[in-house]
């Protein structure tokens, strides 16, 4: 899934970038198979690209969060700021982690959590606390960080904050993925 726009320049090749810029594009490309999403359109400023790129290893690839509790936030971000690309991309990744269907199905129909077993529940609801409302009631922060501990929380909420810029970029520059039906 490379992604495309027509808002900005596309950065799909290194020689695309400044010679003294190279650099930038080849960490993001050596952390992540290849230049694609959010990255190609990132490079047209390759400084922040690569700190953004520096980041989102740590997030995807290195933090305390098990594959499905990562994939859940990523799912529920990519909904609650309607980020086909992040959906797109993400929800096979989602079923490939363990994340039951009934939770992204949730997650897409902006249903209650109420019925979705745990941690799926908290972890969709905290998320939603988080961008809907700018605050986390302290039963479902404290329900959380039990789960998480201290480490896993902070890396949670990072998580959370990080793929709400990313869909912010996205949805900015129009990224689209290349293949994928509309799941809304």
């Amino acid at each position: 899934m490379q992604g495309d726009t027509d808002r900005l320049p596309f950065i799909t090749e290194r020689d695309q970038l400044p010679e003294d810029q190279h650099e930038q594009y080849d960490r993001i490309a050596d952390t992540r198979g290849r230049v694609r999403g959010p990255f190609g359109v990132l490079l047209n400023s390759p400084p922040i690209a690569g700190r953004i790129g520096h980041l989102g290893s740590y997030v995807r690839f290195e933090s305390e969060l098990s594959g499905a509790e990562r994939e859940l936030i990523i799912l529920t971000v990519a909904r609650e700021f309607d980020c086909r690309f992040e959906w797109v991309a993400h929800e096979p990744l989602a079923r490939e982690a363990g994340v039951d269907g009934a939770a992204i199905d949730a997650v897409l129909d902006r249903a209650p959590t109420d019925e979705l077993s745990e941690p799926a529940s908290f972890i969709v609801a905290y998320v939603r606390s988080v961008l809907r409302d700018n605050a986390v009631p302290t039963a479902l922060f404290e329900r959380t960080k039990d789960h998480f501990g201290t480490r896993g929380i902070t890396d949670a909420t990072a998580t959370i904050g990080y793929y709400s810029m990313l869909a912010c970029v996205i949805n900015a520059f129009e990224v689209v993925p290349e293949e994928g039906p509309s799941p809304w």
